[in-house]
């Protein structure tokens, strides 16, 4: 049983030099399959850093769940773990995932804190250890064997936006999701930008909006307007500290 490591990204070329060499370091390569960075069109150096640290790489339409389903195809492993360029993993990721897996937990991910030391982020992490599905989202990563995976369709395309959400709703239908002790730490690099209450208020907003029935297409222009990163990403204050803390 091995891991199949999917990262999607788009002009991620500074945090993705720092997580390939990162994964490496804290696993234990008989564990992992390969890894594999599904690039969405970047203009950057991503694609040369990708290579250079001897992952596979691919190229995909650009959108999230677009990028991961494409990567889960070319995955070889019997688990597929879907990460983030911007967060990092616990030590021995691929020892506590695998050990999850073969208790019968067919998947889930690790509880979350952010690399900010603000009350509320600290908050909103420590909420994250509980098995609730509105404390689950992608910054936490998803670890799901490839069959289940196969079995539910994979992400659904329709959705630029939420679509981990989707998927994670399905399998808390399916009572098979888990949390793992451990905990995965996050760039607060958005939260930076845009300023915590603003953008805990639009998260909050699109949450309401998705219960309240609103189409993939409505969520994505509501984010449009009101979140969007700029998708020129440069090596911010935010993502050389979470690697320093390391």
């Amino acid at each position: 049983m091995k891991i199949s490591i999917i990262i999607p990204v788009l002009n991620e070329e500074f945090t993705l030099s720092l997580l390939l060499p990162y994964l490496k370091q804290n696993s234990t390569s008989k564990n992992i399959a390969e890894i594999i960075v599904v690039d969405g069109g970047s203009t950057d150096g991503t694609f040369t850093v990708a290579e250079a640290e001897n992952a596979k790489v691919i190229s995909s339409k650009k959108g999230r769940a677009i990028q991961m389903n494409a990567g889960a195809k070319m995955a070889t492993g019997t688990v597929l773990y879907f990460l983030h360029a911007d967060c990092l993993p616990p030590k021995n990721f691929d020892v506590e995932i695998l050990n999850a897996v073969s208790k019968g937990h067919k998947a889930g991910c690790f509880r979350l804190k952010f690399d900010s030391n603000h009350w509320w982020l600290r908050l909103a992490g420590w909420f994250t250890k509980f098995n609730w599905s509105n404390c689950r989202g992608g910054d936490q990563s998803q670890f799901i064997t490839k069959t289940l995976f196969e079995d539910i369709g994979g992400y659904d395309e329709s959705f630029f936006i939420y679509e981990d959400n989707v998927l994670i709703k399905e399998l808390y239908k399916r009572n098979c999701f888990t949390v793992l002790p451990k905990t995965i730490t996050t760039s607060a690099r958005l939260y930076k930008e845009k300023g915590i209450w603003t953008l805990q208020y639009h998260f909050w907003t699109i949450h309401l909006m998705k219960r309240l029935g609103a189409s993939a297409e409505e969520l994505y222009a509501y984010y449009a307007k009101n979140i969007k990163e700029s998708e020129t990403n440069s090596p911010t204050t935010s993502s050389q500290k979470i690697f320093a803390d390391k």
